[in-house]
């Protein structure tokens, strides 16, 4: 049975190890084996696993036990190393997406294993530290690959634009549920039971669970129309992709591999393209920005058109913002936690650049000036007024950054979480405003705008006169603190 490559990673890094110790160059340990200087340092890349001839003369040359060489373990100062091999997580990373190969980073880390060794030591320390587990690593893979692709892919493109000319779906908005169900059920042999989940009382917070037995879509009985067709156009996605590793569910209660996560995204991607055709959507949105005044209810207009929901509408701008001539796009989604008063972000993307609104998951506060936030505050204003589960906050605001200066047109939407209780949900659109937005966006200097100076999080603001601080500024606190130490100390040794 051939090596894998794990095997030859380690073996190779053994024989390296005690070939240094023993102070031989390749030559050396030639002549003492028999071996070519040519197939050693293959060896020792992790390209090569020698036969068993050769193995054991390299453990009799070494004074190495056999099975020890042969063994999985290193020794303890490769421990990390070790644990990292040994961790699927290597063989999950996508390093093929990046155009990495991964014999590249073999080769890089049996140059120099100690080096190497220290660098993972230390970020599975910043792991353990951060309670980091393997699906942040495999969310922010997926959000880097989107980013380097512009979040533009053209194959699904062209698969969601060919679905939509077999199955003649409207391309001026309007696919139905009914379309879908009957796609689904005809073409795929999908049942689709619109109240499936609610029996399963621990469920109520998942939108929708497939059954690969059964073929059976269980939709969870509290979506409204617009959410149930877009759970079906994802199950579509999955199919009419290919996509064999998936989750069953609507939302990840473990993440089993990158492909896994990958997948999903691609489904969801699928999913918005034949909901919000291209062609239509970027007529509309052009005309749309080509407003002299900033208008609320034509982006209404278009979730009535489109049958879509804020997210799917603000998805669909992120995947065609080169159509728009813009690039410099952050998308965010907030959480509001309505029984703790909680503020968290569980998605963002960053197009071109790093933009200055961002996750942050050190428990900090988020800026309470940000736009996403006041409305998510208006919203819960509105509810006690109001029981319509269909309510919704739309505005727009410039986000001047209190350190960087850089400034940001920001529109958004906030509505309730259904289906989940407790909940309401923001999800903000900003673009970088540089003249080419100026240019583009005709409404930005609408004097109806709303400025606001704002920061990332309370606690790493220095704004003396903001009344919606949330926490104390603390990292600036102890960052004059430590500034005052070193002038000091400076001071002291001058």
């Amino acid at each position: 049975m051939a090596a894998s490559q794990q095997q030859r990673i380690i073996f190779g890094l053994k024989i390296k190890q005690f070939r240094q110790e023993r102070g031989w160059n390749f030559e050396e340990l030639s002549l003492r084996t028999g071996i070519s200087i040519s197939y050693l340092n293959e060896i020792e890349k992790g390209k090569k696993y020698p036969l068993l001839e050769y193995r054991k003369r390299l453990s009799e040359v070494l004074e190495v036990p056999y099975d020890f060489l042969i063994s999985p373990e290193l020794t303890k100062e490769f421990a990390p190393l070790g644990e990292l091999l040994h961790s699927k997580f290597l063989n999950e990373l996508p390093l093929d997406l990046f155009g990495i190969g991964m014999q590249p980073l073999v080769e890089i880390i049996a140059s120099d294993p100690a080096k190497v060794n220290a660098f993972i030591s230390a970020l599975l320390e910043i792991a353990r530290v951060y309670a980091l587990r393997e699906e942040h690593f495999y969310f922010a893979a997926l959000r880097a690959y989107q980013e380097l692709r512009n979040n533009y892919f053209e194959e699904i493109e062209l698969a969601a634009s060919d679905f939509v000319k077999a199955h003649q779906l409207p391309k001026n908005g309007g696919v139905s549920l009914a379309m879908l169900t009957k796609i689904l059920e005809e073409k795929h042999g999908c049942t689709i039971v619109s109240n499936g989940l609610d029996a399963y009382e621990p469920l109520h917070w998942l939108r929708s669970v497939f059954n690969p037995h059964s073929r059976r879509l269980l939709l969870n009985g509290q979506l409204n129309e617009h959410q149930q067709t877009y759970q079906l156009a994802k199950e579509l996605g999955f199919n009419e992709l290919g996509l064999k590793e998936r989750p069953w569910a609507s939302n990840f209660l473990r993440v089993n591999s990158f492909e896994e996560v990958l997948n999903n995204y691609k489904a969801a991607y699928f999913a918005v393209a034949i909901l919000v055709n291209r062609e239509s959507f970027v007529q509309d949105i052009g005309q749309f920005f080509s407003n002299e005044k900033w208008d609320a209810d034509s982006l209404l207009g278009f979730m009535t058109k489109y049958q879509a929901s804020p997210e799917v509408l603000f998805q669909r701008f992120n995947v065609l913002t080169k159509d728009f001539g813009l690039d410099k796009v952050f998308f965010q989604r907030v959480v509001h936690d309505l029984d703790r008063d909680a503020f968290e972000m569980d998605k963002e993307l960053h197009l071109n650049r790093r933009h200055q609104p961002h996750a942050t998951g050190l428990g900090e506060h988020y800026c309470r000036r940000w736009l996403s936030i006041s409305l998510l505050h208006n919203l819960k204003t509105q509810q006690v007024k109001s029981e319509s589960p269909n309510l919704k906050v739309v505005g727009i605001q410039r986000e001047i950054f209190v350190a960087s200066g850089e400034e940001y047109l920001c529109i958004a939407i906030a509505k309730p979480g259904h289906p989940t209780p407790g909940r309401n949900v923001s999800v903000t659109l900003g673009v970088l405003l540089d003249d080419n937005t100026k240019q583009r966006i005709r409404f930005w200097d609408d004097p109806a705008i709303p400025k606001r100076i704002v920061n990332v999080t309370c606690q790493r603001c220095a704004l003396e006169d903001c009344t919606e601080r949330a926490a104390a500024p603390t990292i600036v606190i102890r960052r004059e603190e430590r500034k005052k130490m070193e002038e000091m100390l400076r001071e002291l040794t001058t």
